[in-house]
């Protein structure tokens, strides 16, 4: 929507760059990332609860992991707090 994203993304690579678990992180300017994970090859691609494997560009080409959603820990929560 037009409050997202909520965190910008030089904030957003840094958080997930502190992960252990996270080689690398890329931005991508593109509608989709598919040439970006075409070039990159990653061995997985993660993405929030609210999606299907099957329905991730780049599922057909690298390992998919569908990250559970922490309830109440959302954009949308954000958000609707900041609007309380």
């Amino acid at each position: 929507g037009e409050k997202r994203p909520v965190n910008g993304i030089a904030d957003r690579m840094k958080v997930l760059s502190a992960m252990k678990c996270v080689d690398s992180v890329m931005c991508f300017e593109e509608d989709t990332p598919l040439d970006l994970i075409r070039y990159v090859r990653p061995d997985i691609i993660v993405k929030g609860g609210d999606y299907k494997a099957e329905d991730v560009v780049g599922f057909d080409l690298a390992d998919v992991i569908i990250a559970a959603m922490i309830k109440g820990v959302s954009a949308t929560s954000i958000i609707e707090k900041s609007r309380a």
